[in-house]
């Protein structure tokens, strides 16, 4: 039950669905059941999903590297390991709670939960991202990244030699339809997703790529690099399990390919530029 509910509630997870459920907000056929329950077809499953639990936001003096401010936006080198907006079960020491800290006028700026915020980059990925300072600069950007008017160009380390110069790829994306965690390129229902690569730099074991998105989808240089059987280096959630095993018995790695393996604590993936249009000024902007 939970993973047939979890893949008909887009942005839920399975554990997510699973507590609704073992809380009884579900139910098959009027009587409350566990998680585990196997649907039938006639079965009908309804309930209610309660409102979220409000977060208090609370500012927090949290060490940011600002590249630009101004009235109306905040750039930012975000560092990797830092959660861009508070989400329950983690309501504290965000970007966002650092830069209430540091801006006084981020409240309530595109819904109170994530105030500024028109784009995001996973906790382990460091780099540039814009946030907005009013409604204005706020609603100019989230239309720039919705016509797929922003330039994002992003700097991958991969595993292996990346044969071709340069490459797209063109995979659909969407919630894998058992972990509900991941993200897949053969979900059902997968969204749209583009991507462009060029070799930067070789090295024996690994590749540097300059990766430009076209689109924006959650994980997507990290499962589309997967896909093309260069999964990102430190990347755990997509790095296919035999690559693990295969790593663990080549006695023949060199030092410096182990050495590399061993100090990757997070996925090497860094978003080096981002350019968009000024929400006041009109000036084309890169960071």
């Amino acid at each position: 039950m939970d993973v047939f509910v979890s893949s008909q509630l887009a942005g839920h997870t399975r554990t997510f669905v699973a507590g609704l459920i073992g809380k009884q907000h579900l139910c098959v056929n009027g009587q409350p059941k566990k998680p585990g329950y196997r649907v039938k077809s006639g079965d009908t499953i309804s309930g209610v999903i309660p409102a979220p639990v409000p977060i208090e936001l609370k500012a927090e003096p949290i060490s940011l590297d600002i590249l630009y401010e101004d009235d109306f936006i905040v750039v930012v080198n975000k560092q990797p390991g830092l959660v861009v907006h508070p989400a329950p079960g983690h309501d504290g020491g965000t970007l966002v709670n650092g830069l209430l800290y540091h801006c006084t006028d981020l409240g309530g700026i595109g819904g109170r939960l994530r105030p500024g915020i028109v784009h995001r980059l996973d906790k382990d990925t460091s780099g540039t991202l814009v946030v907005a300072k009013n409604d204005r600069a706020h609603t100019h950007l989230s239309r720039q990244f919705k016509a797929r008017r922003v330039q994002k160009e992003y700097l991958a380390l991969v595993h292996g030699p990346v044969k071709s110069a340069c490459g797209t790829i063109k995979l659909p994306i969407g919630r894998h339809p058992v972990d509900r965690k991941r993200m897949s390129t053969v979900s059902p229902g997968g969204r749209t997703a583009e991507t462009l690569w060029m070799v930067d730099d070789q090295f024996q074991g690994f590749t540097l790529l300059a990766v430009t998105l076209k689109t924006g989808r959650t994980h997507q240089i990290r499962v589309h690099c997967a896909a093309m059987q260069h999964p990102i280096v430190g990347d755990k959630v997509y790095r296919p399990r035999k690559l693990e095993k295969t790593i663990a018995r080549d006695r023949n790695q060199s030092e410096t390919i182990l050495q590399v393996l061993k100090s990757a604590k997070r996925q090497m993936l860094h978003a080096w530029r981002l350019g968009f249009t000024h929400p006041h000024s009109g000036e084309w902007m890169l960071f």
